[in-house]
């Protein structure tokens, strides 16, 4: 009530300023809720805009599922043509498009990029184009249409959508070109009379066809919607809700076979290659769930890094008569009496990543739904609902989470504060009390003084005799807009060819990642105020702690301020990881690639070395690209122009949360970053002065909601 009242006043205050949004998973009348209130506050032609939808036949399509259920079951269906999903895997499960089920249809062709479980049980499987190899159209949310133009011809003479079913046309044989250009044709564009050849050259050379994007509608709110709202039913006694929800990295089970993905750590959990059910600490107490004794975890037969590998719970979970087990994760912010299960595991027809690698249950986990949401998801509960049990077995699983590997422990990581604070102190940096705490001018409180250092200074201004330009790299990452989406994991796992090592690698602390996100909790582990997400690339620190101590100078300071590494020389001592404070070292263990598949030769990017067993590698601040930018602007007489270089995790970031650069330029973006009251450097008072800098994070909460937190 507290929370509600003051949000309220928060909103009131800011009429015509203001929005309220609701989330894709809530039902219809929260959504009805949502768009009353910007109607009450006055957001409406403000922050709020009507468009009529994009979809052109709006239809209940649950409703229609299951009226092609009912069909099916009467004999009525002679030919199911499925276009696209897998409705075998993730159908609702009281709508079970089971072999019992299918069997009735006579005729079953399914159009999809791969074989799944819906494949499995069609007599016809059309191979689909990657939507990278075909040609297309597609509408945003406004209405404005796209060309969609491929980029490499396809790989397995794939079909299109469009192909597809112009085969139960009387012109079968048309590309999917064909198709896309026909249409458009008839949709006048640039208006009638006008040069179709050149306005469709247009289209697809800007990526948007002009004037499609819908008028804005006005619309007024029925007066008597609130009677229209059904009452709510709360809980009763014990009972618990459950949520379903994408799952971060694999989603509804589509890239269950990507194993870039399925080795991504999830934003909150950390977790890699598994599901688990997530529950509160407080109702995890409640049912006598928790991690498996050190007594038990020692009675395992497999070999177990203590800390590093770890045996969790697992529980069933009973809904509607139906039921699926799950290892129980205890979570940290995770509402009390509610679980959340994310979708997309336990496919038992996706791949040998998806089948050998990821979850290896035992054949009686496999008979009890291991891990798989859709098992119990039905239609009438698409996202969450309450009536839901939670039952211990007994039995234990093994889980690989990397949230306590590489720690950084008992010194200032995180440097955050509110906007007040950044008013009153641009620098943030944490608050100490003088009398109790003062200073020690010798001791570990101390921070470094500009110059003080063992080591020989670096000369980055311009000289031809170490063929320097002059440049002075160096990387800005704001605490503020990272989001912790790991998008930029994935890049520079794709551009620097970074392999997979597998759930049991990981959970040895093996994981090859160049850059890491770490995920810190502020406040109590039953309600915390915050998470707060850390990027952690190498830090390419002036006073580098690794290269002094390499037999054999595998990785030494380049001309331009880079910590390279040297791959041809490094003999595998990891001398320098047991010397990096940051440890953004990773040690290549085991003969992780693929070398023989032809497919993944494409895969990899050919400006960058594959590393085999026995060499340390981390991140090189993508100097492939540093390179090729230097190439280009040597050969029209020039320096590189700030914004040139691109590196990957900075490319895909959609916050923009990290900026590179050259420090010697001035006007620079990451210099101007760099020289922000609120940048500091990861661990600085070890005088390492490291090139990758920070940004410290500003919230500015509600200061009601703040004072009593």
């Amino acid at each position: 009530a507290e929370w509600i009242a003051a949000c309220a006043r928060d909103l009131a205050a800011h009429r015509g300023r203001s929005i309220v949004l609701a989330g894709d998973e809530q039902s219809p009348v929260v959504h009805a809720l949502a768009h009353a209130l910007n109607q009450a506050l006055g957001n409406v032609g403000k922050t709020v805009n009507y468009v009529e939808p994009v979809e052109e036949f709006a239809v209940d399509q649950i409703e229609d599922l299951r009226a092609l259920v009912r069909d099916i079951d009467a004999g009525l269906v002679e030919m199911l043509v499925i276009v696209g999903g897998n409705p075998v895997y993730n159908a609702p499960a009281d709508l079970r498009f089971d072999i019992d089920r299918l069997s009735k249809v006579a005729l079953r062709i399914h159009l999809s990029l791969y074989e799944d479980e819906t494949s499995e049980l069609c007599q016809w499987h059309i191979p689909e184009t990657h939507y990278l190899e075909s040609w297309g159209d597609a509408r945003a949310f406004d209405g404005t249409a796209t060309i969609i133009q491929p980029l490499i011809a396809p790989l397995y003479n794939g079909k299109s959508v469009h192909e597809f079913l112009a085969a139960f046309t009387d012109r079968p044989e048309r590309s999917s070109y064909d198709i896309v250009r026909d249409h458009w044709r008839t949709q006048n564009i640039g208006g009638a009379g006008s040069d179709f050849e050149a306005n469709w050259r247009r289209a697809v050379h800007n990526g948007v066809v002009p004037n499609t994007a819908r008028a804005s509608k006005t619309v007024a709110l029925n007066a008597n919607f609130a009677a229209n709202i059904p009452p709510t039913t709360p809980l009763s006694g014990n009972a618990l809700e459950i949520v379903f929800r994408p799952d971060p990295t694999i989603y509804d089970g589509r890239f269950a076979n990507n194993g870039w993905l399925q080795e991504l750590p999830k934003p909150l959990t950390k977790l890699t290659w598994d599901n688990a059910l997530l529950i509160s600490p407080a109702t995890a107490h409640r049912l006598g769930i928790g991690v498996a004794s050190d007594e038990e975890q020692k009675n395992r037969n497999d070999y177990t890094l203590k800390g590093k590998e770890g045996y969790t719970e697992v529980v069933e979970v009973r809904y509607k008569g139906r039921a699926v087990r799950a290892p129980a994760w205890i979570m940290p912010g995770q509402p009390d009496d509610v679980v959340t299960l994310h979708l997309g595991y336990g496919r038992w027809r996706a791949g040998r990543v998806a089948e050998q690698v990821a979850s290896p249950a035992t054949p009686e986990e496999q008979s009890a739904n291991f891990q798989n949401a859709y098992a119990i998801r039905t239609s009438d509960a698409f996202w969450a609902d309450g009536g839901v049990e939670v039952v211990k077995t007994g039995a234990t699983y093994k889980l690989a989470s990397t949230q306590i590997h590489f720690n950084m422990e008992d010194r200032e990581i995180v440097r955050e504060g509110t906007l007040e604070e950044y008013k009153q102190d641009p620098t943030l940096r944490p608050h100490r009390d003088e009398q109790k705490q003062p200073p020690d001018p010798a001791g570990e409180n101390r921070q470094p003084l500009e110059g003080e250092t063992l080591y020989d200074g670096f000369d980055y201004s311009e000289n031809e005799s170490r063929s320097s330009r002059g440049y002075k790299w160096g990387m800005v990452i704001d605490l503020s807009t990272c989001v912790g989406c790991s998008a930029c994991v994935v890049a520079c796992q794709s551009e620097n060819n970074i392999p997979v090592v597998g759930k049991e690698q990981v959970a040895r602390s093996r994981h090859m990642h160049w850059l890491r996100i770490d995920a810190y909790f502020k406040g109590l582990k039953e309600n915390p105020e915050g998470v707060y997400f850390m990027p952690i690339p190498c830090m390419h620190c002036e006073n580098a702690p690794c290269e002094p101590v390499c037999p054999v100078h595998a990785t030494v300071h380049s001309a331009e301020g880079l910590n390279d590494m040297v791959y041809n020389r490094c003999i595998g001592t990891r001398y320098c990881s047991n010397n990096c404070p940051y440890k953004v070292r990773r040690f290549n263990f085991l003969l992780y690639q693929d070398w023989n598949t032809p497919s993944l030769k494409m895969l990899r990017n050919p400006e960058v070395s594959i590393r085999s067993r026995g060499v340390m590698e981390k991140c090189t601040y993508c100097v492939q690209r540093i390179e090729a930018a230097k190439i280009e602007s040597e050969k029209e007489g020039r320096k590189v122009r700030d914004g040139e270089i691109l590196t990957a995790c900075q490319a895909v970031c959609p916050t923009e949360a990290i900026v590179f650069g050259d420090l010697n330029d001035w006007n620079s973006r990451v210099a101007q970053r760099a020289r922000e009251p609120r940048t500091y450097g990861l661990l600085a008072d070890l005088n390492t002065r490291p090139r990758t800098t920070y940004l410290a994070s500003v919230r500015n909460p509600n200061p009601e909601l703040e004072s009593r937190a």
